[in-house]
């Protein structure tokens, strides 16, 4: 099911909207602001992720043992690489 939300803009910003759409970049102006706001809902489930990654380390960090065996691990890594 969609909802239609009605948004208010300045006329610059619809202007570049617009400039958008006649680019051939979005079919409509409808889509121009999915996009946007496709690229907002994204970015802030990244941020939540990441808080939630720097919250998990911060209450359990790393043991020198863990750090000391993923350098182990990336040194071995490298090595491997072709170039």
């Amino acid at each position: 099911m969609s909802v239609m939300i009605t948004v208010r803009m300045s006329s610059d910003r619809v202007a570049k909207v617009d400039a958008l759409v006649s680019s051939g970049a979005f079919p409509t102006r409808a889509e121009v602001v999915r996009a946007a706001v496709d690229r907002l809902l994204k970015a802030e489930e990244d941020a939540a992720i990441d808080r939630a990654i720097v919250e998990g380390y911060s209450r359990i960090p790393q043991t020198a043992e863990e750090l000391a065996a993923a350098d182990l691990d990336l040194i071995e890594s490298l090595r491997e690489e072709p170039w």
